[in-house]
């Protein structure tokens, strides 16, 4: 195991072995083995461009071989900030078969973000695009990278001074035979770690999350099978490939496991999705609140051929039951919930659920050997149907983050247990969500650290205190308002602070969509801020000001 990770203890990983769970084999393995039984099969669609799964694990092995080339080796890190397309795929099976650790940024994370990234991995690489929009990734790198000699930059485009041209690595040519000359001496254990997430930051910037080979590979085989994935399944991938529901719950592994087919949706534009739906006949999507939220309140959907969609798959937030039971009408296909974490464990509404639990749950454990508990403030377990917290342990659940021993006795119980820090009921294997313990903030789907944004705000030289809570969104779910108390004689308006954050270069989705300032907060009488208080009195004066509109 990579030093600075827990591992599993010997007896419990021997018998995920015994039981199954664990098959011993690599995420690259896990391609490879439905390639050996579809070679022609289209595997990836992205825009026009059509790649069989031969043609797929071609280009991931020449790119594995140009890595090696360019010294990457078995165990070090490397912060991938690729958009979905196929050189993330390419990228991403190429560095897990020669045993290094993809570290997966998002592509809005900024110059704050990737600094903790590269410094808290150790990274030796970072896999870009030249630029978005009007963003240079390019030079984004050029800045942090400069601070970290000898970190080796691979962009996917017009690479910028002492940077590497990915696609020139996947062009290149070698024929089969030298690929597995060249790759002979490079077997990865399924029992190292495959690839390192991004924990939500519930207390600072993220965490790095390390999930093995034997543990992922299982994550989307369990998932797979729980969205009814098979052979015929047409996947669309809209949400970052990136992120662990995309990627493995099921996402793109789990298609990949059964010998689907991924489509890649260019946005998440109802046009965009629903021509796509029709033209590649998608069998399931992974979507998020607001997206599904966009699409029942568009009429485009009535102008496309929606037969072959059989499921809609919702993560990252709860979806509620009048919208689940919208989208069941609407589009004539099954919604379904999937609640879980990037540390392990997920669970999904069985397809086949009662109605009612088709639209209320959010979901069941995925694995018959997932342990979930429901527990009080001291850790007791509590009946089904009164609120706790959850807490879980299995065989695809970590047992500690990367290189952080302070985190453990706040995240994980003494006998192995990791806190979700969500508030559930439950119901038999049924789990149903009520709310966080931890202080985050959920937007859509992208979960934001009031903390982090906190410590930034403070920055500021008129700010004086800062207190950062949810408030209610119809789309979004919960967007950030930023409460603030002035200096004596300063003042502070919305825009000013907006800029100020910029200035920060954090990501677009963590910045306040609004800025209330207040003489004072409401405390405790230990002198704690009631963030609850402060919750229930933006969403109070929204109502006035809707009512008032």
């Amino acid at each position: 195991m990579l030093e600075g990770c827990v591992p599993w203890p010997a007896e419990v990983a021997a018998d995920y072995r015994r039981r199954g769970w664990w098959e011993r084999i690599t995420i690259p393995q896990l391609l490879d083995r439905s390639a050996a039984r579809h070679p022609g099969k289209t595997a990836l669609v992205s825009g026009e461009l059509r790649l069989s799964y031969a043609e797929l694990v071609a280009g991931y092995r020449r790119l594995a071989c140009g890595f090696v080339a360019m010294g990457i080796k078995p165990g070090d890190r490397v912060v991938m900030q690729l958009p979905n397309g196929p050189e993330f795929v390419f990228a991403y099976f190429a560095l897990t078969r020669i045993g290094a650790i993809p570290v997966t940024a998002l592509r809005a994370h900024r110059h704050s973000e990737i600094r903790h990234f590269l410094s808290a991995s150790g990274a030796t690489a970072y896999l870009i695009p030249d630029r978005l929009g009007n963003f240079d990734y390019r030079e984004m790198a050029r800045e942090v990278c400069g601070e970290r000699p000898g970190v080796a930059v691979f962009v996917v485009g017009e690479p910028g001074p002492g940077q590497h041209d990915l696609r020139a690595m996947l062009a290149a040519s070698l024929d089969e035979a030298e690929a597995d000359r060249r790759l002979a001496d490079v077997r990865p254990d399924p029992s190292e770690v495959a690839t390192m997430l991004l924990s939500g930051g519930t207390t600072s910037l993220s965490k790095l999350i390390p999930r093995t080979h034997d543990d992922y590979v299982l994550n989307a085989r369990l998932c797979g099978r729980a969205g009814g994935f098979d052979e015929a399944t047409v996947f669309m991938a809209i949400l970052p490939l990136g992120h662990n529901y995309n990627l493995a719950s099921p996402g793109m592994l789990g298609c990949f496991y059964y010998g689907g087919t991924v489509v890649l949706a260019a946005s998440g534009d109802a046009a965009e999705v629903f021509s796509l739906v029709q033209r590649e006949h998608v069998s399931a999507i992974a979507a998020v609140v607001p997206l599904i939220s966009n699409w029942l309140n568009s009429e485009v959907p009535e102008g496309f051929d929606l037969s072959s969609l059989k499921v809609v798959q919702n993560g990252g937030a709860r979806l509620a039951p009048e919208l689940r039971a919208r989208m069941r009408q609407r589009f004539g296909c099954l919604p379904q919930e999937i609640y879980g974490t990037a540390e392990g464990l997920i669970n999904m509404v069985p397809l086949d659920a009662p109605e009612e639990l088709l639209l209320t749950s959010s979901g069941v454990p995925v694995c018959e050997d997932d342990e979930i508990r429901v527990v009080d403030d001291d850790g007791k377990d509590i009946p089904d149907g009164e609120p706790g917290e959850l807490v879980t342990r299995g065989p695809y659940t970590i047992q500690g983050y990367y290189r952080a021993p302070e985190k453990q006795a706040e995240a994980f119980t003494p006998d192995g247990y990791y806190r979700m820090g969500d508030i559930v009921r439950k119901q038999g294997r049924h789990v149903f969500t009520e709310g966080r313990r931890k202080d985050l903030i959920n937007r859509g789907g992208e979960k934001i650290s009031c903390e982090e944004v906190e410590n930034l705000i403070f920055r500021h030289p008129a700010v004086k205190a800062v207190t950062l809570v949810a408030m209610p969104d119809p789309v979004f779910g919960e967007k950030a308002c930023a409460f603030v108390i002035t200096k004596e004689g300063a003042t502070l308006g919305f825009d000013e602070l907006i800029g100020f954050l910029r200035g920060q270069q954090i990501a677009s989705f963590k910045l306040p969509e609004r800025l209330e300032v207040v003489k004072e907060f409401p405390l405790s009488p230990v002198g704690k801020i009631l963030k609850r208080t402060l919750r229930e009195t933006i969403a109070a004066k929204m109502e006035t000001e809707k009512a008032g509109a």
